[in-house]
């Protein structure tokens, strides 16, 4: 089995109050590059901080991490525009990091970076894939997308009150720039992505049809990025199935309702709780009060722990011992 990390940035991530994926504005650049990092050596190397939010909610890269330490796959990440250097090995995608989507053309090169990720999947020789996600601003371009291909799906949020007038007054401006109203790209994924989404959401569209094309199976590990990444298949013309995993936390997310957007594109969800307790670890809290809730592949790394069999409480102990080791604190 082989997780695939796709790493990217966009300029969407810079307006203020739109992601929490980072302290500082400023240093949700380096958040991908970071989570990059952990995921291959525990811990950042290049990158010059530890993805924390404002309020002190580590990376779900560290989730991710942990179950990594305890369920052995292998890592491929998948550059797809980054704006910090990584020192993790990398597949390049794309090269430049998105454009605000308020411009017209925020993803010049959505095509060229859908088909080197197709081609990629199409030639690897593994089976299965789970295919995580790292971009701050994400959800806002997801909410992009999913408006100029016509769908109305919600999106959750980094943050633990969702700014929801915020990206949609964001969104208009968006389509307002390529003179587009909702549903105009219908049936044209490449062409919404390219002018309303981001670069990691088209590496991850064709990782996911060249998987599916050589009979891997897939599953997309997040929540609203690859909500809108299943919306871009079926409007492609996907029709094999495939899977998304995602957390409790975007289950419960009643602003997502994600149980019915997976009906209504006929694609399987695997959700899985991370059996978070109040009051048991600083790290955990945070999640409980409604911040981060997905990203970095967590819903699937969690499927992979559960289905390995490796019991909440071993990945949690994990977690609390990265935690410490990276921010320097044992706990409440």
């Amino acid at each position: 089995m082989t997780f695939v990390l796709v790493a990217g940035t966009t300029q969407t991530a810079a307006i203020d109050g739109i992601s929490a994926a980072g302290e500082t504005p400023a240093s949700m650049a380096h958040t991908p590059a970071a989570d990059a990092e952990i995921l291959a050596y525990g811990r950042p190397v290049f990158a010059p901080i530890v993805p924390v939010s404002p309020a002190g909610c580590p990376t779900p890269g560290l989730v991710t991490r942990a179950v990594r330490d305890l369920v052995d796959f292998d890592l491929v990440v998948a550059d797809a525009g980054m704006a910090g250097e990584t020192a993790a090995p990398t597949v390049a995608f794309g090269d430049e990091p998105g454009g605000d989507i308020r411009t017209a053309e925020p993803v010049a090169d959505a095509g060229t970076i859908r088909e080197s990720a197709r081609a990629f999947a199409a030639a690897h020789p593994d089976d299965e894939f789970v295919i995580g996600e790292t971009i701050p601003g994400g959800t806002t371009t997801a909410m992009g997308v999913l408006r100029a291909l016509g769908e109305s799906y919600g999106v959750s949020s980094s943050l633990p009150a969702n700014p929801l007038d915020l990206k949609r007054e964001v969104v208009s401006d968006a389509l307002a720039a390529s003179d587009l109203d909702a549903g105009d790209l219908g049936g044209q994924p490449t062409e919404a992505i390219r002018r309303a989404g981001d670069p990691t959401l088209a590496a991850t569209l064709g990782l996911l049809e060249g998987g599916l094309e050589r009979g891997a199976s897939v599953t997309l590990a997040g929540g609203s990025q690859m909500l809108a990444v299943a919306a871009l298949a079926r409007h492609a013309g996907v029709a094999e199935p495939f899977e998304i995993a995602t957390t409790s936390f975007v289950a419960e997310d009643d602003g997502v309702a994600i149980r019915a957007a997976a009906d209504a594109l006929d694609v399987s969800l695997r959700v899985t709780d991370p059996g978070f307790e109040p009051g048991e670890h600083v790290a955990t809290d945070h999640y409980l009060d409604g911040v981060a809730k997905e990203g970095v592949g967590m819903g699937g790394a969690l499927r992979l722990a559960d289905s390995a069999g490796v019991p909440t409480s071993a990945v949690k102990e994990q977690l609390f011992e990265r935690y410490g080791a990276l921010v320097g604190d044992d706990g409440v």
